[in-house]
């Protein structure tokens, strides 16, 4: 008799077992569902989650609203002309130097400096070049690298570009300090996980600050780079902010003050060719 029952219950852990396995490679084999399907998300949390992007969303709609709204999102092409600096660990190292800047957006810059306009920087889509008495050559790598990471992270492009993208998550940070001033802070994370915080003055609802970090391809680190925009005046209907400083980890790098700006203007498409030999101390000529 106890031989007939241990038989017995070998034979029903045999069953169990096979039928646990049974179950575990049918588990195994079925597509995964979903948290909402299995019952196991928190409950709340997509609500909270839509509420902070709506959040998010309004606080950019209205800092394009204080730009300019229609007026800033239609710029096609914009000059200034001012001075910049060069830092060095906070501390300027030259008196600065004269500029001309002129964009045709999405992707054309052209950069002249020296009161004489005889040394300029062109940038068209994924190209640079330096222009002097010499004639053109390609911008170095590096600093190539640099200006198109400048462009791709500017704040022209966070609220003309990004923002439109349904694949840019939007979050609503709250409260927050730029400097010493107090801010609303709102971050863009795009589908390749590059994230972009932009301040918000509390009362004018302008940009006053961005920032944003990046991982060095050679030496592995990751750096943080911030801009700061001040001093804004209105032209031509637009909010422009005549003041613009450039910080890299913590350091002072570039400061630009600027004296004038006008916006679609329309440009000479010469002065974006590196070879077209275009001199901008020469009147264009009148077609």
């Amino acid at each position: 008799m106890k031989h007939l029952l241990l038989t017995v219950a070998l034979a029903f852990a045999l069953a169990t077992c096979v039928l646990s396995l049974a179950a575990a490679q049918a588990g195994a084999q079925s597509p995964p569902q979903s948290a909402a399907a299995t019952g196991s998300s928190v409950p709340g949390t997509q609500g909270k989650d839509q509420d902070n992007a709506h959040k998010a969303r309004a606080l950019l709609e209205q800092a394009i609203k204080a730009l300019g709204g229609q007026a800033y999102l239609d710029i096609h092409d914009l000059q200034e002309q001012g001075r910049t600096y060069s830092l060095y660990h906070g501390r300027s190292s030259s008196n600065g130097v004269f500029f001309w800047r002129f964009v045709e957006y999405p992707d054309k810059e052209r950069i002249e400096v020296t009161p004489q306009r005889d040394v300029a920087y062109i940038y068209t889509g994924d190209k640079g070049y330096e222009i002097t008495y010499k004639g053109p050559r390609a911008v170095e790598k590096k600093d190539l690298d640099d200006y198109l990471r400048h462009r791709r992270f500017s704040l022209e492009t966070m609220l003309r570009t990004w923002i439109n993208d349904p694949t840019v998550a939007l979050f609503y940070d709250g409260d927050a300090l730029a400097g010493s001033l107090a801010a609303q802070r709102v971050t863009l994370i795009s589908a390749k996980n590059e994230a972009v915080s932009i301040y918000f003055d509390m009362d004018t609802h302008l940009p006053i600050k961005k920032t944003y970090s990046w991982r060095d391809p050679v030496d592995k680190q990751r750096n943080t780079e911030e801009e700061t925009y001040d001093n804004y005046r209105p032209v031509q209907g637009i909010m422009t902010p005549y003041g613009f400083t450039r910080y890299f980890n913590g350091d002072m790098q570039t400061e630009r003050f600027v004296n004038s700006v006008s916006y679609n203007k329309g440009l000479n498409q010469a002065m974006f060719d590196a070879n077209s030999g275009y001199d901008p101390n020469k009147p264009a000529k009148k077609h």
